[in-house]
């Protein structure tokens, strides 16, 4: 992203906590039951285009990327319990300052002190910027040895201290952020939800998507790209950049008909995309035994296997595994416990000895 339009996302949202800009609003439906909670201020300057609240659990460890005010936190809060955690990462010290300026109203309302707020790159979440700042005010860049002398403690404090650890978040959630995230940045981005995310651990990501590329001469306009338009996805090139990031079951569980804006001939319309990071470290050994319950006559997963509908297949417990998860909403019957044997023909390429598999 050049630099002129990182400072106009900066700026923009800056203004928003200030005073609010309805030009960066979709029409949202939110739980007014977690609403009557927050304070009118941090309701009144939200932007988003969806709801990710709704897909967190009790007991739940969550990560707000590009959390603004704080209100998806708050509300993300009251659903974990005392026993969840909830954490907002955001670049704009105004949005971080207006979502700081709450916290010991709502710990108190919360009955617990469960939600904090770091400065940070989404693209970069180990990279802790208030430490950074910290080190910058004692050792100033004046040379090119203080410049690679920056670089060296960056790199070890990504190392020994990340600002999000690996494998320690149970659900990454956004609302219309990633695609302020300059383009060259995104895979890192997916690669960095990727990395916090526990084995088995679950994305709920509102954005904006596009039903066509969009043009260079839309991409190098600020005011687009602060706007949450320039830097969108195109509708089929963000699942499959989750998909090739490796996660499973990815989908959109949400898709709104009706566009958000139409600019230029492009749709762009607000969709909520599910995925999940598969579990590596479950049961491999052993098969079992599912049935596919139709209604397609045949459907493959994100490895390739193939099943058939109302037919048994054998699968190793890693694939198991995720065929039997929620994300899937129950697509297939668990023979597993039955004691039951998979008959012939089976279309697993996983199942073993041949057995007539596609």
């Amino acid at each position: 992203m050049s630099m002129n339009i990182e400072i106009s996302v900066l700026e923009r949202y800056s203004e928003g906590a200030r005073e609010r800009q309805e030009s960066l609003c979709c029409p949202v439906s939110y739980d007014t039951d977690l609403l009557a909670m927050l304070p009118d201020e941090i309701i009144e300057r939200d932007y988003g285009c969806g709801d990710p609240s709704r897909y967190v659990r009790e007991g739940d460890v969550v990560l707000d990327l590009g959390s603004g005010g704080g209100k998806i936190c708050y509300m993300a809060a009251q659903l974990t319990g005392n026993s969840g955690q909830v954490i907002g990462v955001d670049m704009n010290d105004d949005m971080l300052a207006l979502a700081r300026s709450y916290q010991d109203e709502m710990a108190q309302r919360l009955c617990g002190d469960r939600v904090r707020f770091v400065k940070g790159y989404i693209q970069d979440l180990a990279l802790n910027i208030d430490e950074l700042d910290s080190y910058l005010q004692t050792h100033p860049v004046n040379s090119h040895a203080d410049y690679v002398a920056l670089k060296n403690r960056e790199s070890a404090q990504r190392r020994n201290a990340p600002l999000i650890a690996d494998d320690s978040v149970d659900l990454v959630i956004s609302n219309c952020v990633l695609n302020l995230v300059d383009d060259q940045h995104k895979q890192q981005l997916l690669r960095e939800i990727f990395r916090v995310l526990k084995p088995g651990g679950r994305v709920a990501i509102a954005d904006i998507v596009s039903d066509r590329a969009i043009p260079r001469s839309m991409k190098t306009d600020p005011e687009l790209w602060s706007g949450c338009i320039s830097g969108a996805f195109q509708e089929t090139e963000f699942l499959d950049a989750f998909a090739a990031s490796g996660f499973v079951a990815t989908k959109y569980d949400k898709w709104d008909i009706e566009p958000w804006k139409t600019i230029n001939g492009i749709d762009f319309r607000s969709v909520t995309l599910t995925a999940i990071k598969p579990d590596a470290a479950g049961n491999l050994n052993g098969q079992h035994t599912v049935i596919y319950r139709g209604p397609f006559a045949m459907v493959a997963d994100d490895a390739g296997n193939t099943y058939q509908r109302g037919q048994r297949t054998a699968v190793p417990g890693s694939t198991h595994a995720l065929l039997t998860n929620p994300a899937y909403d129950t697509a297939f019957i668990d023979l597993s416990d039955t004691g039951s044997t998979v008959a012939a023909g089976c279309c697993s390429t996983e199942s073993p000895g041949g057995n007539g598999c596609c």
